[in-house]
Protein backbone atom coordinates (compact mmCIF):
# COMPACT_ATOMS: atom_id res chain seq x y z
CA UNK A 1 0.00 0.00 0.00
CA UNK A 2 1.82 3.41 -1.14
CA UNK A 3 1.76 6.42 1.15
CA UNK A 4 1.76 10.04 0.17
CA UNK A 5 3.75 12.51 2.06
CA UNK A 6 2.76 16.46 1.64
CA UNK A 7 5.09 19.10 2.04
CA UNK A 8 4.74 22.55 2.15
CA UNK A 9 7.26 25.84 2.13
CA UNK A 10 6.85 29.37 1.12
CA UNK A 11 9.48 31.15 -0.93
CA UNK A 12 9.18 34.92 -0.49
CA UNK A 13 11.72 37.34 -2.63
CA UNK A 14 13.54 40.28 -0.78
CA UNK A 15 15.21 41.79 -3.31
CA UNK A 16 13.65 44.44 -4.83
CA UNK A 17 16.15 47.17 -4.33
CA UNK A 18 13.17 49.79 -5.39
CA UNK A 19 12.56 49.56 -9.04
CA UNK A 20 11.66 45.79 -9.38
CA UNK A 21 13.27 43.98 -12.37
CA UNK A 22 13.74 47.03 -14.17
CA UNK A 23 17.57 45.93 -15.18
CA UNK A 24 19.33 42.50 -14.55
CA UNK A 25 21.02 44.76 -12.17
CA UNK A 26 18.59 46.43 -9.90
CA UNK A 27 17.61 43.84 -8.10
CA UNK A 28 19.22 41.12 -5.39
CA UNK A 29 18.37 37.69 -5.91
CA UNK A 30 17.67 36.93 -1.96
CA UNK A 31 15.27 35.15 -0.45
CA UNK A 32 13.40 33.70 2.81
CA UNK A 33 12.18 30.01 2.62
CA UNK A 34 9.80 30.05 4.99
CA UNK A 35 8.55 26.80 6.73
CA UNK A 36 5.99 26.91 9.26
CA UNK A 37 7.43 26.10 13.20
CA UNK A 38 11.15 26.47 11.74
CA UNK A 39 13.90 28.76 10.99
CA UNK A 40 13.93 30.77 8.13
CA UNK A 41 17.21 30.10 5.35
CA UNK A 42 18.01 33.39 4.02
CA UNK A 43 19.17 32.26 0.19
CA UNK A 44 20.67 33.76 -2.58
CA UNK A 45 22.01 32.67 -5.85
CA UNK A 46 25.19 31.07 -6.36
CA UNK A 47 27.64 34.00 -6.60
CA UNK A 48 28.66 33.40 -10.34
CA UNK A 49 25.35 34.32 -10.87
CA UNK A 50 24.87 37.83 -9.22
CA UNK A 51 24.36 36.50 -5.44
CA UNK A 52 25.07 36.99 -2.07
CA UNK A 53 27.94 34.42 -0.87
CA UNK A 54 26.99 34.87 2.73
CA UNK A 55 23.65 33.28 1.58
CA UNK A 56 22.41 29.64 0.98
CA UNK A 57 21.80 29.17 -2.67
CA UNK A 58 19.79 26.18 -4.17
CA UNK A 59 22.80 24.15 -5.56
CA UNK A 60 24.23 23.84 -2.26
CA UNK A 61 20.45 23.23 -0.39
CA UNK A 62 20.24 20.49 -3.14
CA UNK A 63 23.96 18.96 -2.63
CA UNK A 64 23.03 19.25 1.50
CA UNK A 65 19.79 17.25 1.31
CA UNK A 66 21.38 14.27 -0.80
CA UNK A 67 24.06 14.35 2.13
CA UNK A 68 21.59 14.90 4.83
CA UNK A 69 19.00 12.18 3.47
CA UNK A 70 22.05 9.96 2.95
CA UNK A 71 22.97 9.98 6.58
CA UNK A 72 19.73 9.91 7.97
CA UNK A 73 19.08 6.21 6.21
CA UNK A 74 22.66 5.08 6.82
CA UNK A 75 22.29 5.78 10.78
CA UNK A 76 18.64 3.66 10.64
CA UNK A 77 20.03 0.86 8.65
CA UNK A 78 23.49 0.61 11.05
CA UNK A 79 21.03 1.05 14.06
CA UNK A 80 18.95 -2.11 13.07
CA UNK A 81 22.23 -3.76 11.80
CA UNK A 82 24.04 -3.69 15.56
CA UNK A 83 26.22 -1.46 14.08
CA UNK A 84 27.27 1.76 16.80
CA UNK A 85 27.75 4.90 15.19
CA UNK A 86 29.27 7.50 17.09
CA UNK A 87 30.51 9.83 14.91
CA UNK A 88 29.36 10.74 11.01
CA UNK A 89 30.98 13.93 9.31
CA UNK A 90 30.67 14.12 5.18
CA UNK A 91 32.58 16.69 2.93
CA UNK A 92 30.16 16.29 -0.22
CA UNK A 93 30.58 17.71 -3.75
CA UNK A 94 28.70 17.81 -6.74
CA UNK A 95 28.94 18.86 -10.62
CA UNK A 96 26.99 21.27 -12.44
CA UNK A 97 26.89 21.52 -15.76
CA UNK A 98 26.43 24.92 -17.72
CA UNK A 99 25.22 24.82 -21.45
CA UNK A 100 25.56 27.61 -24.04
CA UNK A 101 22.14 28.57 -23.78
CA UNK A 102 22.83 29.79 -20.00
CA UNK A 103 20.65 26.19 -18.34
CA UNK A 104 22.73 24.05 -16.30
CA UNK A 105 22.72 20.60 -14.80
CA UNK A 106 23.87 18.50 -11.99
CA UNK A 107 26.03 15.69 -13.67
CA UNK A 108 27.32 13.80 -10.50
CA UNK A 109 27.58 13.97 -6.66
CA UNK A 110 30.41 12.56 -4.48
CA UNK A 111 29.20 11.44 -0.81
CA UNK A 112 32.73 11.17 1.16
CA UNK A 113 31.44 9.88 4.89
CA UNK A 114 33.52 9.54 7.75
CA UNK A 115 32.09 7.38 10.21
CA UNK A 116 33.37 6.08 13.32
CA UNK A 117 31.86 3.22 14.86
CA UNK A 118 32.86 1.25 18.11
CA UNK A 119 34.96 -1.66 18.68
CA UNK A 120 33.03 -4.71 18.02
CA UNK A 121 30.81 -3.20 14.50
CA UNK A 122 31.11 -4.73 11.44
CA UNK A 123 33.44 -2.55 9.61
CA UNK A 124 32.63 -4.27 6.39
CA UNK A 125 28.74 -4.42 6.70
CA UNK A 126 29.40 -0.64 7.75
CA UNK A 127 31.11 -0.26 4.34
CA UNK A 128 28.24 -2.02 2.28
CA UNK A 129 25.13 -0.33 4.39
CA UNK A 130 26.12 2.69 2.45
CA UNK A 131 24.94 1.09 -0.72
CA UNK A 132 21.80 0.07 1.06
CA UNK A 133 21.24 4.12 2.36
CA UNK A 134 21.65 5.17 -1.29
CA UNK A 135 18.90 2.63 -2.54
CA UNK A 136 16.23 3.68 0.10
CA UNK A 137 17.56 7.64 0.19
CA UNK A 138 13.88 9.63 -0.96
CA UNK A 139 16.63 12.28 -2.27
CA UNK A 140 18.66 10.44 -4.01
CA UNK A 141 16.08 8.22 -5.98
CA UNK A 142 14.41 11.61 -7.07
CA UNK A 143 17.48 13.32 -8.86
CA UNK A 144 18.52 11.71 -12.64
CA UNK A 145 22.30 12.28 -12.13
CA UNK A 146 25.07 9.65 -10.59
CA UNK A 147 25.68 10.26 -6.55
CA UNK A 148 28.72 8.34 -5.46
CA UNK A 149 30.13 7.18 -2.24
CA UNK A 150 33.63 7.10 -0.79
CA UNK A 151 32.73 6.18 2.70
CA UNK A 152 35.74 5.88 5.15
CA UNK A 153 35.33 3.72 8.32
CA UNK A 154 37.13 4.14 11.51
CA UNK A 155 37.07 2.07 14.89
CA UNK A 156 36.54 4.27 17.84
CA UNK A 157 39.59 4.33 20.21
Amino acid sequence: MSQEHQYRTHLSWTGNKGSGTSNYKAYDRHYDIIIEGKTTLSGSSDPAFRGDPTRHNPEDLLLASISSCHMLWYLHLCSVNKIVIVDYQDTSTATMTMNPDGSGQFTAATLNPIVTISQGSDKEKAIQLHRDANKLCFIARSVNFPIHHKPQIKIET
